[in-house]
């Protein structure tokens, strides 16, 4: 387990209703309803925890790939892209997930952007969290 050197930023919300109920940001930024999705039997009319995987780790992985390019003086195109896909589904032990994210950098010399992807996972903070617990895939179309 690696631990903290120091909190830069905590994110807080409350939630009610778990899949059939709604979650909040303490700053009320964020306020949305959640129902399942009909693939598991509810209305499918909100969104769900796994849409919110999905887009949170999305845009966090596009922070990191920001954040080395940056390190290593390379311009990120400016319609560079992460279409992020969360399974879940039973496990042994309940149900786990799983997750894919596909990371167009148009432009960029394929070499260059494997680099900059290869090296965003190991610094993005939902690949280190990720990492051993679940089968995430990284391409680079």
């Amino acid at each position: 387990m690696t631990t903290l050197t120091q909190v830069i930023y905590t994110a807080r919300a409350h939630t009610t209703g778990g899949r059939e109920g709604n979650s909040r940001s303490d700053d009320g930024l964020l306020d949305i309803q959640l129902t399942p999705p009909k693939a598991m039997g509810g209305a499918g009319t909100a969104t769900n925890p796994e849409q919110l995987f999905a887009a949170g780790y999305s845009a966090c992985f596009m922070g990191a790939l920001k954040h080395v390019a940056g390190l290593k003086k390379v311009a990120v195109p400016a319609d560079a892209s992460i279409d992020a896909e969360v399974d879940i589904g039973p496990i042994p032990a309940g149900f786990g997930i799983a997750a894919r994210l596909a990371v167009s950098l148009p432009g960029l010399d394929r070499a260059v952007a494997q680099d900059l992807v290869d090296t965003a996972h190991q610094v993005c903070p939902y690949s280190n969290a990720t990492r051993g617990n679940i089968d995430v895939t990284i391409t680079l179309l």
